[in-house]
Parts: C-alpha cells; structure tokens; sequence
C-alpha cells in the first residue's frame, strides 16, 4: 500500500511542480513560501503554535513580525516574541513549502496549515495530510527531502 502510496504521490508532484515551477518565483518571499497573493508566510498561521499548541492556529495582524522577506502572524503578543527571540526553532523547514514534496524533489508551494508533523523539533508543512503521514511513516523520508532540498532550494531562491 505504501508503495503505490508513493508511487501515486510522486506521480502527482511531478505533476504540481510542472505547474508549479512557472508560478513559484511569484509565491515566495525572500527564502519563505508566501503563497500566491501577498507576502504573508505559511498563509498568516502561527508557527509558534503548532510548538506550543500542538496544533495550527491562524495568527492576527496586530502580532506580526517581519523576517527574512517575509510577513509572520502570531495569534499572541507571547508567540511573536518567542519568534523574534529566536525564528530559526520555530519556521517550518525548507521554506514552508511541502516538506513532502521536497523529498519527490518537486517544489509544492500551496500548504495546507493543518497538514503538519513536528519531526525531531522541527515543524515540516505539508500540502495535505498523505504527505505528512508518508513524511512520519515512511522510513527515510525527512532524510530524502534534507537530500533533495539544495537542488529544490536553487529553484525556489534562485541561488
């Protein structure tokens, strides 16, 4: 079953990220995944809380934060200055994009901020939650994604 899983998945990221590859220059802001409309990283959720909370939590204005090219929402006074006190613990790995994808070697910017797994204090974002749970179930898989990230990351920053 994994192994058509995968199959299956792998088939459809190629896919996204042949539509998705024209559009990505245009969906990230500075190193992180802005989405396709504005500049606001992992579509304006609180990365603290997924930390703290154990669970996606949309941020407010009011508590934002700027960094790296990028618009952060905390849904907390407390959660934003845990991120600015120390933003590399708590933004999600390689750019916010799917984490899963990644390890395809596909650049997938659309998230779904509920589709997640916290790997070795690490948040991993995922386009939905088949990618999470190949992510946590698949041996191997973050190791893969670590792996494919250089190559991805160029595409994505351009450098």
């Amino acid at each position: 079953m994994i192994a058509s899983l995968t199959a299956s998945r792998s088939a459809l990221a190629a896919l996204a990220a042949a539509g998705l590859g024209l559009l990505a220059p245009a969906a990230v802001a500075g190193e992180y995944n802005t989405g396709y409309f504005g500049d606001v990283a992992i579509k304006g959720y609180d990365t603290v809380a997924y930390f703290t909370d154990g669970r996606a939590i949309p941020g407010r204005p009011e508590f934002s934060h700027r960094w790296l090219g990028a618009e952060w929402l905390f849904s907390s006074p407390e959660h934003r200055s845990r991120f600015v006190a120390d933003p590399v613990s708590y933004a999600p790995q390689f750019g916010g994009m799917c984490a899963d994808g990644i390890s395809y070697g596909t650049m997938t910017v659309n998230i779904n901020p509920e589709a997640f797994a916290i790997i070795d204090g690490k948040l991993y974002l995922n386009y939905d939650h088949g990618g999470t749970k190949e992510l946590t179930e698949i041996p191997g898989q973050v190791e893969r994604a670590e792996a494919q990230w250089p190559a991805v990351r160029q595409q994505f920053v351009g450098n």
